[in-house]
């Protein structure tokens, strides 16, 4: 659905977090709403204004609803979200024994709360504009989104910070084939290997290709991969992003599922997908018989004067 759709849907279950729409970088805070799921499933972590400047980041039990643990923070703190939807809730490490929450303004505070018994176990502090990216596998270290334009809330960089250490690593976390580029663009989805260690989201990018930003979080490391598409980019929000044949292909299925395109994770080339399941003759076959009905198509409209269109998306 479009952005502004997207919006509007998430805000009839949710609030933004003020701060994040008013100068923060893309990644938005939210109270109420989906929040985070468990890995298990069995629970949500939801932050929820306390009504006195504050914030309570509670566990609460899906199905029953009951809430089996929080705890208070002064100000305004949301949980990290990268999409909305069911699933849309960011902050929770791999193992799920972690969680992290933040409070946008300059500077920048982030919470890590440990799960079993919703305690606050680090407060972290950064001097400049950061929004939470994601978490290392073993929780030491934290992968910000950095506003590097205060002009354009679209440009950014990903850096990471040392939680062993408490401190902001020097440098930035890019792709080292693409010296000089800045990350543009707005998030949309993502996913994350079944270990946790990388993190795929897909970007649009008005006025030039959307791509997908893989990071590694062990390494520190991470790759860009442009989508050759022109197609209008509102369609990328009904994008699924799909891990496949163990990890070294990452799908990106259009409207229903179809296969729109995928990322082959080793050698980072993007191509066309094809459908999964099957033989690859039939999906030759699949395509010779589309073509004929196209000649035939034509074939059979050949006296109509106006000409037809040509359609490209997913």
């Amino acid at each position: 659905m479009p952005r502004f759709a997207a919006i509007l849907i998430a805000l009839a279950f949710s609030v933004l977090v003020p701060a994040a729409l008013a100068d923060g970088p893309p990644l938005a805070l939210t109270q109420g709403g989906y929040g985070v799921r468990s890995h298990d499933g069995r629970s949500r972590y939801v932050a929820v204004s306390t009504g006195d400047g504050g914030t309570a980041i509670e566990r609460i039990r899906l199905g029953a609803g009951s809430v089996q643990g929080w705890t208070a923070l002064p100000g305004n703190w949301g949980i990290p979200t990268i999409s909305f939807g069911p699933t849309g809730g960011e902050g929770l490490s791999p193992d799920g024994t972690k969680l992290v929450v933040g409070s946008y303004g300059v500077p920048t505070r982030f919470a890590v709360i440990r799960t079993r018994d919703m305690r606050v176990v680090e407060r972290v502090t950064v001097d400049g504009n950061f929004s939470y990216d994601a978490l290392s596998p073993d929780t030491s270290k934290l992968y910000l989104i950095q506003q590097v334009d205060q002009t354009d809330l679209n440009r950014y960089v990903v850096r990471a910070y040392d939680l062993q250490r408490r401190e902001l690593l020097p440098g930035r976390i890019a792709d080292k084939t693409q010296k000089g580029w800045v990350m543009e663009g707005q998030p949309v989805t993502r996913t994350t290997s079944s270990n946790g260690r990388w993190v795929y989201t897909l970007y649009s990018n008005p006025g030039g290709y959307p791509f997908v930003h893989a990071l590694d979080t062990v390494r520190g490391v991470a790759h860009c991969t442009g989508v050759p598409t022109t197609s209008n980019q509102n369609a990328l929000y009904q994008v699924r992003l799909v891990l496949a044949k163990g990890g070294r292909t990452l799908d990106l299925d259009g409207r229903g599922g179809r296969p729109w395109f995928a990322l082959d994770t080793a050698r980072w080339q993007m191509m066309r997908a094809r459908p999964r399941g099957g033989f690859p003759w039939m999906w030759g076959l699949g395509a010779a018989g589309g073509a004929l009905a196209i000649l035939l198509a034509l074939a059979f409209t050949a006296g109509i004067s106006h000409r037809p269109a040509l359609a490209s998306g997913m």
